[in-house]
């Protein structure tokens, strides 16, 4: 009896290795390597862009074999997107540069809270458009003056980026006859029963709204060149040139190119993401946009050899090393 004893406590013991043995073989891949990283990716409103280009960016970033999976996490867009990442929430998320700029100078909605945000790539440009009813008599921006404008929701981007317009050409809501704070679709509805003059719109070209309102009424593009255009960049840098161009129509199909401003929208990743994973990551986005498969069609705008540069934050030392090695940077 004592034997058979000993012979089943052997026995357990030999399946107790084994089981172990299978664990181990479960949580490396074929090779035998470690499984990849799991990636939060914050974006933003289901509805919205950054969402959208989670969603096809999402599949190309799982080709890595140091990538295992990519969730997909819809936010409160850029303001969030760098908190989650501070928190440790999300590894990649993709925010607007004004925003980033904020949270590195500890400014705006980060007043006196510091965060440091780093780059992967940076992406398209939100536009600062600008429209007005052709029969207004708005011209330019000093025209704005004594009129019924609509700045955007309170606290938006979009009021920002009105606010900081209107300072570079020397007014504020005071000068203006009517200040509405309204979003894209009401400020359209406002400007077709008569009770708006002009509409800001922050956002990629084209914006659906503008092109609505443009179905039954004339309008006229309200340009940012020129001296406003200089202090507002020069005060502000995460600003940047942009022509909305003549005859394209898929932005408006104008009769004359508009010059006006941007900003851009960034690729960021946390400070703390392996630097391998982020090397990974920008060598499959810049790939990415050089193919036939991009779908969003903001990401159709991008210049890939300008990704890496004028960014209003640092890059991660992955995404810089992908970047001087295969010579976008110096």
């Amino acid at each position: 009896m004592k034997g058979k004893s000993i012979f089943y406590l052997l026995l357990t013991l030999l399946m107790v290795v084994m089981s172990a043995c299978g664990n181990e073989s479960a949580s490396t891949n074929d090779t035998g390597a470690s499984k990849g990283s799991s990636i939060v990716f914050g974006t933003g409103g289901t509805s919205g862009a950054y969402y959208a280009i989670g969603g096809s960016l999402k599949p190309i970033f799982e080709e890595s074999d140091l990538i295992d999976n990519v969730t997909v996490e819809s936010t409160g867009a850029s303001v969030a997107n760098i908190q989650n990442i501070e928190d440790g929430l999300n590894q990649v998320a993709i925010v607007m540069s004004d925003v980033a700029y904020d949270a590195i100078n500890g400014e705006g909605q980060f007043n006196g809270n510091e965060i440091q945000v780093q780059a992967l790539a940076g992406m398209y440009q939100n536009v600062v458009q600008i429209v007005a009813l052709s029969d207004s008599g708005i011209n330019s921006i000093e025209d704005l003056k004594g009129k019924r404008v609509g700045v955007g929701k309170v606290g938006s981007g979009v009021e920002q980026s009105a606010q900081k317009v209107l300072e570079a050409a020397g007014l504020t809501y005071e000068d203006l006859g009517k200040v509405t704070h309204t979003g894209y679709a009401d400020s359209v509805q406002e400007m077709k029963n008569g009770t708006l003059d002009a509409a800001f719109f922050t956002s990629g070209v084209p914006n659906s709204n503008v092109t609505d309102l443009m179905l039954q009424n004339d309008v006229t593009f309200v340009e940012i060149k020129g001296e406003v255009a200089d202090k507002l960049m020069e005060k502000y840098p995460f600003y940047k040139p942009f022509v909305i161009e003549e005859g394209d129509e898929s932005k408006y199909d104008l009769d004359q190119k508009v010059e006006t401003v941007g900003i851009q929208n960034m690729l960021i990743a946390s400070k703390d993401l392996d630097e391998e994973v982020a090397y990974e990551l920008t060598k499959k986005f810049y790939e990415y946009l050089g193919s036939d498969a991009v779908a969003v069609a903001s990401l159709k705008d991008i210049s890939r050899e300008d990704i890496a540069k004028d960014l209003i934050a640092p890059l991660h030392q992955g995404a810089e090393k992908y970047y001087k090695e295969n010579g976008l940077l110096e």
